[in-house]
């Protein structure tokens, strides 16, 4: 019985754009529908107990938080995206969580009430970009010469706040970044979702190109431009940040989508 994939998103949340990137690189069909999440519909609620995106209908039973949907792509379908090593597979879920945290804080920048709020959110976000920053090496990558799970959530942040709308806009950027690769060596053999490395899993597969990796190396490069962005002065002084007070954003009825503030009500 062959499986079909539909993936319910909202156009703009960075944790739809990690579920598609990962099925991208998996070279997996799928099915993708963008809903309204300021005039959720019944079905989706349904679906969704947390009435978040994405969820992952696998057949007619549904996957929701974004999280769980990556490690069962991880498990039922070829090219791993985690490391084999179990110590290194942790770590990565870890940084992804932190990555989360990111666009927590994203979201709270956009939603300063005031200017000592705004003041406080740039800050934190800065160290987090710094912090970072400071685990990413030669790269292009976080791990190095492999594209992980990993560099997959940080590049759906990019991907959504781009305004990416649909599937095959994420898969265009991703692909003007290196596109899909076979699994590096060491993604390959052992575990339910890494025994069909492809015919290069034994050999040890070949790792991206050094195109790719030229392209992809904007991946660590953004969050150093990103910190700097949020340190220059027209963030920190407060001469000129007197005249950047928060306004309230239009009302969502008006641009057909959510507030501002719950924009990241994803998963």
């Amino acid at each position: 019985m062959s499986t079909h994939l539909k993936l319910i998103s909202h156009s703009l949340c960075p944790y739809v754009q990690r579920a598609v990137i990962s099925l991208t690189e998996k070279n997996v069909a799928f099915e993708r529908v963008d809903i309204d999440l300021a005039n959720q519909p019944d079905w989706f609620l349904a679906l969704s107990p947390l009435g978040k995106t994405p969820v992952l209908v696998v057949n007619s039973r549904a996957i929701f938080e974004s999280a769980v949907i990556l490690e069962y792509l991880e498990e039922t379908q070829p090219h791993p995206l985690h490391p084999a090593d179990p110590l290194t597979r942790a770590e990565h879920r870890a940084w992804m969580e932190f990555g989360s945290t990111i666009l927590n804080a994203i979201a709270g920048l956009y939603g300063a009430p005031d200017l000592e709020g705004f003041q406080t959110k740039v800050q934190d976000l800065a160290a987090k970009f710094g912090q970072i920053e400071a685990k990413l090496g030669e790269g292009p990558y976080f791990d190095g010469a492999c594209f992980s799970l990993v560099d997959a959530a940080g590049r759906g942040h990019r991907v959504a706040n781009e305004g990416a709308g649909s599937a095959e806009a994420a898969r265009a950027d991703h692909r003007r970044g290196g596109g899909r690769r076979r699994p590096c060596a060491a993604r390959a053999g052992g575990g339910a979702g890494r025994r069909d490395a492809g015919p290069a899993g034994a050999a040890g597969a070949r790792c991206c190109s050094a195109a790719a990796r030229a392209c992809r190396r904007r991946s660590s490069a953004g969050c150093r431009e990103r910190r700097n962005q949020l340190t220059h002065p027209a963030y920190t002084k407060p001469e000129l940040l007197a005249n950047m007070q928060p306004k309230p954003n239009p009302e969502p009825s008006k641009l057909g989508m959510q507030p501002i503030a719950n924009e990241y009500s994803s998963s």
